[in-house]
């Protein structure tokens, strides 16, 4: 049984659920209006819009492509979380890493494996999140597309901009990234 009233919530009277909005409780909110668009509308590209299949076609500095193999490509990630962000995507549409084929998912690890010691070269970084959400209700952005995330980390990449601002401090500009990657990829 709750020591407050019906009509009070943490001892501040209530009418009504907008009376909360300064009431803090132990939740942190991420306000992100930007996303409403992919939700209204999805998020989503059907194959000839697919920003995976249409990266190839461009040049390597459009598309931020940073080594491509027969089967699958490695790209910087648009919108990354740590600077050197990669994505190793089959050059064919499929969705989930079970519909790849043997050769694909030995060039896609391959790629992730020389992306490792590339990053960990030219960044010195200290280890890294390696993952594929598969699936729209699994976090995938692209889930048409499959895709790895290459995602290097360092002792201190952390600091109070994500936790106080909500926004993540990227120190380098893509294109800088992706030059220097490029450049010490092996041939």
């Amino acid at each position: 049984m709750s020591a407050y009233q019906a009509d009070e919530f943490d001892g501040v009277p209530t009418d009504a659920a907008a009376d909360l909005a300064g009431v803090p409780d132990a939740f942190q909110r991420l306000w992100t209006p930007h996303r409403l668009v992919y939700i209204q509308h999805g998020q989503q590209p059907d194959e000839h819009s697919c920003p995976f299949c249409r990266a190839p076609e461009l040049s390597d500095e459009q598309s931020l492509i940073v080594a491509r193999g027969k089967l699958a490509y490695v790209l910087l990630n648009l919108y990354p979380y740590n600077s050197g962000h990669l994505l190793v995507c089959p050059y064919r549409h499929i969705a989930t890493y079970d519909e790849a084929t043997p050769e694909e998912v030995a060039e896609i690890g391959e790629l992730t494996q020389v992306a490792m010691r590339v990053v960990k070269q030219v960044s010195r970084c200290d280890g890294f999140n390696i993952g594929m959400n598969q699936g729209r209700i699994a976090g995938a952005g692209i889930a048409e597309h499959l895709h790895q995330h290459i995602v290097p980390r360092w002792a201190l990449d952390a600091n109070f901009f994500p936790i106080i601002a909500g926004t993540k401090a990227l120190p380098r500009l893509l294109g800088e990234v992706r030059q220097e990657i490029a450049e010490a990829w092996p041939s």
